[in-house]
Protein backbone atom coordinates (compact mmCIF):
# COMPACT_ATOMS: atom_id res chain seq x y z
CA UNK A 1 0.00 0.00 0.00
CA UNK A 2 1.62 3.48 -0.48
CA UNK A 3 1.73 5.75 1.67
CA UNK A 4 0.70 9.55 1.35
CA UNK A 5 1.32 12.46 3.34
CA UNK A 6 -1.06 15.44 2.81
CA UNK A 7 -0.70 18.84 4.66
CA UNK A 8 -3.34 21.14 5.36
CA UNK A 9 -5.89 18.21 5.55
CA UNK A 10 -8.10 19.56 8.09
CA UNK A 11 -9.24 22.69 5.44
CA UNK A 12 -11.60 22.81 2.78
CA UNK A 13 -9.38 21.61 -0.32
CA UNK A 14 -7.19 19.21 2.12
CA UNK A 15 -10.37 17.59 3.75
CA UNK A 16 -11.37 16.76 -0.06
CA UNK A 17 -7.72 14.73 -0.72
CA UNK A 18 -8.21 12.81 1.98
CA UNK A 19 -10.87 11.67 0.92
CA UNK A 20 -9.64 10.76 -2.47
CA UNK A 21 -6.58 9.17 -1.24
CA UNK A 22 -8.58 6.92 0.88
CA UNK A 23 -10.70 5.95 -1.66
CA UNK A 24 -7.99 5.28 -3.95
CA UNK A 25 -6.22 2.94 -1.22
CA UNK A 26 -3.50 4.80 0.24
CA UNK A 27 -2.50 4.64 4.05
CA UNK A 28 -3.09 8.36 4.45
CA UNK A 29 -1.05 10.57 6.99
CA UNK A 30 -2.74 13.84 7.39
CA UNK A 31 -1.07 16.17 9.10
CA UNK A 32 -2.98 18.66 11.24
CA UNK A 33 -2.25 21.15 14.19
CA UNK A 34 -3.67 21.03 17.76
CA UNK A 35 -6.46 23.19 16.96
CA UNK A 36 -7.43 22.21 13.81
CA UNK A 37 -11.16 21.41 13.19
CA UNK A 38 -11.45 17.70 12.34
CA UNK A 39 -14.86 17.76 11.37
CA UNK A 40 -14.11 16.40 7.74
CA UNK A 41 -11.43 13.94 8.74
CA UNK A 42 -13.70 11.35 10.81
CA UNK A 43 -12.55 8.55 8.94
CA UNK A 44 -10.92 5.45 11.09
CA UNK A 45 -8.43 4.98 8.55
CA UNK A 46 -6.77 8.22 8.95
CA UNK A 47 -3.32 8.22 10.58
CA UNK A 48 -2.94 12.24 12.31
CA UNK A 49 0.91 13.07 11.13
CA UNK A 50 1.27 15.88 14.60
CA UNK A 51 4.48 17.18 13.99
CA UNK A 52 4.99 20.90 14.53
CA UNK A 53 5.87 21.77 10.95
CA UNK A 54 7.19 25.21 12.01
CA UNK A 55 9.90 23.23 13.79
CA UNK A 56 12.45 20.92 11.38
CA UNK A 57 13.55 18.75 14.62
CA UNK A 58 9.53 18.02 14.82
CA UNK A 59 9.08 17.00 11.51
CA UNK A 60 12.19 15.22 11.20
CA UNK A 61 11.55 13.05 14.32
CA UNK A 62 8.00 11.92 13.00
CA UNK A 63 9.50 11.25 9.96
CA UNK A 64 11.68 9.28 11.52
CA UNK A 65 9.88 7.14 13.53
CA UNK A 66 6.65 6.75 10.55
CA UNK A 67 9.22 5.76 7.73
CA UNK A 68 9.63 7.63 3.80
CA UNK A 69 6.09 8.92 2.36
CA UNK A 70 5.91 7.79 -1.06
CA UNK A 71 3.66 10.83 -2.00
CA UNK A 72 3.22 14.16 -0.11
CA UNK A 73 1.06 16.77 -0.91
CA UNK A 74 1.77 20.44 0.48
CA UNK A 75 -1.74 21.88 1.01
CA UNK A 76 -1.12 24.01 4.32
CA UNK A 77 -0.69 27.51 3.83
CA UNK A 78 -1.58 30.98 4.96
CA UNK A 79 -3.96 33.29 2.70
CA UNK A 80 -4.67 36.04 5.55
CA UNK A 81 -3.40 37.34 8.65
CA UNK A 82 -3.27 40.18 10.89
CA UNK A 83 0.56 39.54 11.57
CA UNK A 84 2.24 40.60 7.50
CA UNK A 85 5.31 38.58 8.23
CA UNK A 86 3.46 35.40 8.50
CA UNK A 87 2.80 34.89 5.04
CA UNK A 88 6.79 33.84 4.63
CA UNK A 89 6.97 32.25 7.69
CA UNK A 90 4.20 29.70 6.99
CA UNK A 91 4.04 29.04 3.22
CA UNK A 92 7.84 29.47 3.00
CA UNK A 93 9.40 28.68 5.67
CA UNK A 94 7.39 25.86 7.05
CA UNK A 95 7.58 24.23 3.20
CA UNK A 96 11.33 24.50 4.01
CA UNK A 97 11.48 22.76 7.18
CA UNK A 98 9.56 20.39 5.42
CA UNK A 99 11.71 19.45 2.35
CA UNK A 100 15.13 19.96 4.56
CA UNK A 101 13.78 17.31 7.01
CA UNK A 102 13.26 15.31 4.00
CA UNK A 103 16.88 15.28 2.91
CA UNK A 104 18.00 15.19 6.18
CA UNK A 105 16.34 11.92 6.71
CA UNK A 106 17.21 10.34 3.70
CA UNK A 107 13.74 9.86 2.98
CA UNK A 108 12.36 11.94 -0.49
CA UNK A 109 9.00 10.71 -1.49
CA UNK A 110 8.59 9.86 -5.01
CA UNK A 111 6.63 12.66 -5.96
CA UNK A 112 6.11 16.19 -3.65
CA UNK A 113 3.36 18.30 -5.01
CA UNK A 114 3.00 21.65 -4.05
CA UNK A 115 -0.55 23.39 -3.96
CA UNK A 116 0.42 27.05 -5.14
CA UNK A 117 -1.82 29.54 -6.46
CA UNK A 118 -2.30 31.79 -9.42
CA UNK A 119 -1.38 34.58 -6.77
CA UNK A 120 2.50 33.72 -7.50
CA UNK A 121 2.37 35.13 -10.69
CA UNK A 122 -0.24 38.15 -10.60
CA UNK A 123 -2.93 39.19 -12.65
CA UNK A 124 -2.75 39.33 -16.67
CA UNK A 125 -2.53 42.57 -19.00
CA UNK A 126 -6.10 44.55 -17.80
CA UNK A 127 -5.59 45.80 -21.30
CA UNK A 128 -5.16 43.01 -23.92
CA UNK A 129 -7.07 40.16 -21.58
CA UNK A 130 -4.17 37.88 -22.64
CA UNK A 131 -4.13 35.09 -20.46
CA UNK A 132 -1.33 34.24 -18.64
CA UNK A 133 1.04 31.86 -19.91
CA UNK A 134 3.58 29.81 -17.90
CA UNK A 135 6.05 31.61 -19.91
CA UNK A 136 5.24 35.18 -18.66
CA UNK A 137 6.87 36.87 -15.83
CA UNK A 138 5.90 35.78 -12.05
CA UNK A 139 4.72 39.46 -10.52
CA UNK A 140 2.79 38.91 -7.87
CA UNK A 141 1.05 41.92 -6.35
CA UNK A 142 -0.02 40.36 -2.68
CA UNK A 143 2.13 39.61 0.03
CA UNK A 144 0.49 35.69 -0.42
CA UNK A 145 1.69 35.72 -3.80
CA UNK A 146 4.96 36.73 -3.05
CA UNK A 147 5.45 34.10 -0.68
CA UNK A 148 4.23 31.62 -2.92
CA UNK A 149 6.53 33.08 -6.10
CA UNK A 150 9.59 32.29 -2.91
CA UNK A 151 8.74 28.81 -2.30
CA UNK A 152 7.91 27.78 -6.18
CA UNK A 153 11.61 29.46 -6.44
CA UNK A 154 13.02 27.48 -3.76
CA UNK A 155 11.94 24.22 -5.18
CA UNK A 156 12.58 25.00 -8.20
CA UNK A 157 16.61 25.58 -6.94
CA UNK A 158 16.92 22.21 -5.75
CA UNK A 159 18.78 19.12 -7.10
CA UNK A 160 17.43 15.95 -8.10
CA UNK A 161 13.99 16.16 -6.39
CA UNK A 162 11.24 15.95 -7.91
CA UNK A 163 8.33 18.10 -7.18
CA UNK A 164 5.50 19.16 -9.25
CA UNK A 165 3.71 23.00 -9.19
CA UNK A 166 -0.16 23.35 -9.45
CA UNK A 167 -1.39 26.79 -9.01
CA UNK A 168 -5.29 26.75 -8.63
CA UNK A 169 -7.55 29.74 -10.31
CA UNK A 170 -10.71 30.60 -8.24
CA UNK A 171 -11.62 27.27 -6.06
CA UNK A 172 -15.09 26.35 -5.21
CA UNK A 173 -17.57 23.83 -3.65
CA UNK A 174 -19.06 22.25 -0.67
CA UNK A 175 -17.16 23.42 2.53
CA UNK A 176 -15.63 26.70 1.11
CA UNK A 177 -16.02 29.79 3.07
CA UNK A 178 -15.15 33.19 0.96
CA UNK A 179 -17.32 31.81 -1.98
CA UNK A 180 -20.29 31.04 0.21
CA UNK A 181 -20.26 34.71 1.29
CA UNK A 182 -21.07 35.63 -2.15
CA UNK A 183 -23.85 33.37 -2.30
CA UNK A 184 -25.22 34.34 0.82
CA UNK A 185 -25.07 38.14 -0.20
CA UNK A 186 -27.08 37.00 -2.93
CA UNK A 187 -29.55 35.49 -1.05
CA UNK A 188 -30.18 38.33 0.29
CA UNK A 189 -30.68 40.18 -2.39
CA UNK A 190 -27.55 42.31 -2.78
CA UNK A 191 -24.79 41.87 -6.59
CA UNK A 192 -21.68 43.58 -5.45
CA UNK A 193 -19.11 44.32 -8.05
CA UNK A 194 -15.70 46.18 -7.71
CA UNK A 195 -14.90 48.70 -9.92
CA UNK A 196 -16.68 46.72 -12.95
CA UNK A 197 -18.79 43.95 -14.06
CA UNK A 198 -16.22 43.02 -16.62
CA UNK A 199 -13.64 41.64 -14.64
CA UNK A 200 -12.36 38.40 -16.29
CA UNK A 201 -11.54 34.95 -13.82
CA UNK A 202 -11.23 31.64 -14.02
CA UNK A 203 -12.83 28.94 -11.57
CA UNK A 204 -11.72 25.45 -10.65
CA UNK A 205 -14.36 23.61 -8.53
CA UNK A 206 -12.92 21.37 -6.09
CA UNK A 207 -13.33 18.05 -7.43
CA UNK A 208 -11.72 18.58 -11.03
CA UNK A 209 -8.90 20.08 -8.81
CA UNK A 210 -8.36 16.51 -6.44
CA UNK A 211 -8.58 14.74 -9.66
CA UNK A 212 -5.77 15.97 -11.55
CA UNK A 213 -3.83 15.89 -8.50
CA UNK A 214 -4.20 12.21 -8.39
CA UNK A 215 -3.65 12.21 -12.02
CA UNK A 216 -0.32 13.81 -11.51
CA UNK A 217 1.04 11.93 -8.67
CA UNK A 218 0.64 8.58 -10.88
CA UNK A 219 2.32 9.96 -14.19
CA UNK A 220 5.78 9.78 -14.64
CA UNK A 221 5.78 13.69 -14.79
CA UNK A 222 8.09 15.60 -12.71
CA UNK A 223 9.55 19.14 -12.22
CA UNK A 224 7.05 21.20 -14.00
CA UNK A 225 4.35 23.38 -13.14
CA UNK A 226 0.61 24.19 -14.02
CA UNK A 227 -1.89 26.48 -13.74
CA UNK A 228 -5.49 24.64 -13.02
CA UNK A 229 -8.62 25.80 -14.44
CA UNK A 230 -11.82 24.19 -15.60
CA UNK A 231 -10.61 25.66 -19.63
CA UNK A 232 -13.20 27.89 -19.72
CA UNK A 233 -13.08 31.91 -18.88
CA UNK A 234 -16.10 34.05 -16.87
CA UNK A 235 -16.76 37.16 -15.86
CA UNK A 236 -17.57 38.31 -12.59
CA UNK A 237 -21.52 39.02 -13.65
CA UNK A 238 -21.61 35.85 -15.44
CA UNK A 239 -20.67 34.06 -12.26
CA UNK A 240 -23.22 36.20 -10.08
CA UNK A 241 -26.00 35.37 -12.74
CA UNK A 242 -24.71 31.45 -12.16
CA UNK A 243 -25.23 31.73 -8.80
CA UNK A 244 -29.25 34.08 -9.50
CA UNK A 245 -30.28 31.73 -11.50
CA UNK A 246 -29.70 28.80 -8.95
CA UNK A 247 -30.66 30.89 -5.60
CA UNK A 248 -33.73 31.92 -8.06
CA UNK A 249 -33.15 35.59 -6.74
CA UNK A 250 -33.39 38.64 -8.27
CA UNK A 251 -30.57 41.58 -6.82
CA UNK A 252 -30.44 44.48 -6.69
CA UNK A 253 -26.57 45.47 -8.69
CA UNK A 254 -24.42 47.80 -7.24
CA UNK A 255 -20.68 48.39 -8.71
CA UNK A 256 -18.45 49.70 -5.81
CA UNK A 257 -15.74 52.40 -7.06
CA UNK A 258 -12.58 50.22 -5.83
CA UNK A 259 -11.21 53.56 -3.74
CA UNK A 260 -14.33 52.86 -1.37
CA UNK A 261 -14.04 49.06 -1.31
CA UNK A 262 -9.94 49.50 -0.56
CA UNK A 263 -10.95 51.99 2.65
CA UNK A 264 -13.21 49.83 3.48
CA UNK A 265 -10.81 47.07 3.42
CA UNK A 266 -8.27 49.46 5.78
CA UNK A 267 -10.84 50.33 8.27
CA UNK A 268 -12.31 46.41 8.30
CA UNK A 269 -8.77 44.79 8.62
CA UNK A 270 -7.62 47.31 11.35
CA UNK A 271 -10.81 47.13 13.52
CA UNK A 272 -10.88 43.37 13.40
CA UNK A 273 -7.23 42.83 14.24
CA UNK A 274 -7.51 45.39 16.64
CA UNK A 275 -10.32 44.07 19.15
CA UNK A 276 -10.91 40.20 17.64
CA UNK A 277 -7.19 39.41 16.60
CA UNK A 278 -8.79 37.80 13.30
CA UNK A 279 -8.51 38.97 9.78
CA UNK A 280 -11.91 39.72 7.90
CA UNK A 281 -12.26 37.97 4.27
CA UNK A 282 -11.57 41.56 2.87
CA UNK A 283 -8.92 42.64 3.87
CA UNK A 284 -6.25 45.05 2.29
CA UNK A 285 -4.05 42.02 0.84
CA UNK A 286 -7.06 40.44 -0.44
CA UNK A 287 -8.07 43.75 -2.39
CA UNK A 288 -5.15 44.11 -4.25
CA UNK A 289 -5.77 40.67 -5.89
CA UNK A 290 -9.49 41.08 -6.59
CA UNK A 291 -9.54 44.55 -7.40
CA UNK A 292 -7.61 43.15 -10.66
CA UNK A 293 -9.42 43.22 -13.98
CA UNK A 294 -7.62 39.91 -15.66
CA UNK A 295 -6.80 36.46 -14.03
CA UNK A 296 -7.07 34.61 -17.38
CA UNK A 297 -4.54 31.99 -17.29
CA UNK A 298 -3.85 29.18 -20.45
CA UNK A 299 -3.84 25.45 -18.78
CA UNK A 300 -3.23 23.65 -21.92
CA UNK A 301 -0.43 21.90 -20.56
CA UNK A 302 -2.61 20.30 -18.22
CA UNK A 303 -4.04 18.81 -21.15
CA UNK A 304 -1.35 17.66 -23.57
CA UNK A 305 0.86 16.24 -20.14
CA UNK A 306 -2.76 14.70 -18.71
CA UNK A 307 -5.18 14.63 -20.76
CA UNK A 308 -7.11 16.65 -18.57
CA UNK A 309 -10.67 16.80 -19.46
CA UNK A 310 -12.79 18.59 -16.02
CA UNK A 311 -16.45 17.36 -15.31
CA UNK A 312 -17.48 20.64 -13.92
CA UNK A 313 -17.63 23.96 -15.40
CA UNK A 314 -19.26 26.90 -13.32
CA UNK A 315 -22.90 26.19 -13.79
CA UNK A 316 -22.72 22.70 -13.23
CA UNK A 317 -20.23 23.18 -9.55
CA UNK A 318 -22.15 25.88 -8.48
CA UNK A 319 -25.12 24.02 -8.39
CA UNK A 320 -23.88 21.03 -6.61
CA UNK A 321 -22.37 23.58 -3.95
CA UNK A 322 -25.11 25.48 -3.71
CA UNK A 323 -27.28 22.60 -2.54
CA UNK A 324 -24.32 21.51 -0.38
CA UNK A 325 -24.83 24.36 2.04
CA UNK A 326 -28.93 24.29 1.16
CA UNK A 327 -28.27 20.30 2.61
CA UNK A 328 -26.42 22.01 5.45
CA UNK A 329 -28.71 24.42 6.37
CA UNK A 330 -26.53 27.12 5.47
CA UNK A 331 -27.93 28.73 2.63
Amino acid sequence: MKRILITGASGFIGSFFVEKALEQGYEVYAAVRETSDLSYLQDSRIIFFKANLSEKESIKEHIEKIGRFDYIIHNAGLTKTCKKEMFDFVNYQITKNIIEALYETNKIPDKFILMSSLAAYGPGNPKTLEPIKISDEQKPVSLYGKSKLKVEKYLKSLNNFPYLIFRPTGVYGPREKDYYIMYKTIKNGLETYIGTKEQHITFIYVKDLVNIIFEAIKSNTINKSYFVTDLKSYTAKEFNEIIKKELNKKTISIVIPSIIVKTIAYIGEKTSCFFKNSIPTLNTEKFKEISEKNWLCDSSNLVQDFNFAPEYDLKKGVKEAISWYKKKKLL
